[in-house]
C-alpha cells in the first residue's frame, strides 16, 4: 500500500492529532464535534483524514449536530469514505444522544411550567419530520406518571381516540394532563384542528374531574403554549 493511501489513517498521526489519544489524555471536553465523530468512523478516505472528512460532513449541515442526526443512511453514504458500517455507527451514536436528552428531561419528573413540559417533549418530537400527538399524565403534584403517543402522521378528530386518552388517565390515576404535538414545518401558530382537539379533550376531561393544563406545539427550538397565551 502506498504512503499516500496510509497517511490518513488515525494510527499514523502524531499524538496531538489523534482524537482517541486526545480524549484519553486531555479529556472528552477538549475535542471538537468533528474529532468526536472521527473517533466513530476511525479513518477517512484516500485524500482526507477522518477529522477532515467529518468537518466536511458537519459543514454540509451548518455544523449542527441535530441536523446531522436527521441525515439518513443513504445521505451519509454520499460522502466519499463513509460506507454502510460507518454511516450506521454515526446514526446510532446520534440516536443515543437524542435518547439521553429525553431521559435527562424525564428525570426532572415534576412539570412546573410550559418550559419544563417543552424540555420533556422536545427531545422526543421536536426534530421529527412528521407530526406526532402525545399526552403527558400528571398526578396532583404535577409529577409525570406516564407519557404516551396518541397518534402519528397528523392531527384530526378521527385520529385522536378520546376514550383511550381517559381510559389511560384513570388507569394511572392522573388528575391532570398536558397535550403536546410537533409542527415539522417550524410554525408555532395553532391550526383550527389544533384548537378543536384541545376543546374536545378539555370538555371530556371536565366530566371526569381531570384538568387539561396545557397544549404545547413544539418545534426544534421553540414552542407555543395554549395556557401561556390564555386560549385554553
Amino acid at each position: 500500500m502506498s504512503e499516500k493511501s496510509t497517511s490518513f489513517s488515525i494510527k499514523n498521526w502524531s499524538i496531538d492529532d489523534k482524537p482517541r489519544e486526545k480524549l484519553l489524555y486531555k479529556g472528552k471536553e477538549t475535542l471538537s464535534d468533528a474529532e468526536l465523530v472521527a473517533i466513530l468512523i476511525g479513518s477517512g478516505n484516500r485524500n482526507e483524514s477522518a477529522v477532515a472528512l467529518c468537518k466536511r460532513i458537519l459543514r454540509s449541515v451548518d455544523n449542527n449536530l441535530s441536523e446531522l442526526g436527521k441525515l439518513s443512511i443513504k445521505q451519509l453514504l454520499e460522502f466519499k469514505g463513509i460506507g454502510e458500517a460507518k454511516a450506521i455507527t454515526i446514526a446510532a451514536a446520534l440516536e443515543l444522544g437524542r435518547r439521553r436528552r429525553g431521559e435527562e428531561a424525564l428525570q426532572k419528573k415534576r412539570i412546573t411550567s410550559s418550559r419544563s413540559a417543552f424540555e420533556l417533549m422536545q427531545p422526543i418530537i421536536g426534530e421529527l419530520n412528521h407530526e406526532e400527538f402525545w399526552i403527558i399524565y400528571l398526578n396532583n403534584s404535577n409529577k409525570v406518571l406516564q407519557k404516551i403517543q396518541l397518534s402519528k402522521g397528523g392531527i384530526t378528530g378521527t385520529l385522536v381516540d378520546v376514550r383511550l386518552v381517559f381510559k389511560q388517565a384513570l388507569e394511572v390515576g392522573a388528575t391532570s394532563l398536558i397535550l403536546a404535538h410537533n409542527h415539522p414545518s417550524g410554525t408555532l401558530k395553532p391550526s383550527t384542528a389544533d384548537k378543536q382537539i384541545t376543546n374536545r379533550l378539555k370538555n371530556a376531561a371536565e366530566s371526569l374531574d381531570i384538568k387539561v393544563l396545557d397544549h404545547l406545539i413544539i418545534t426544534e427550538k421553540a414552542y407555543f403554549s395554549f395556557a401561556d397565551e390564555s386560549i385554553l
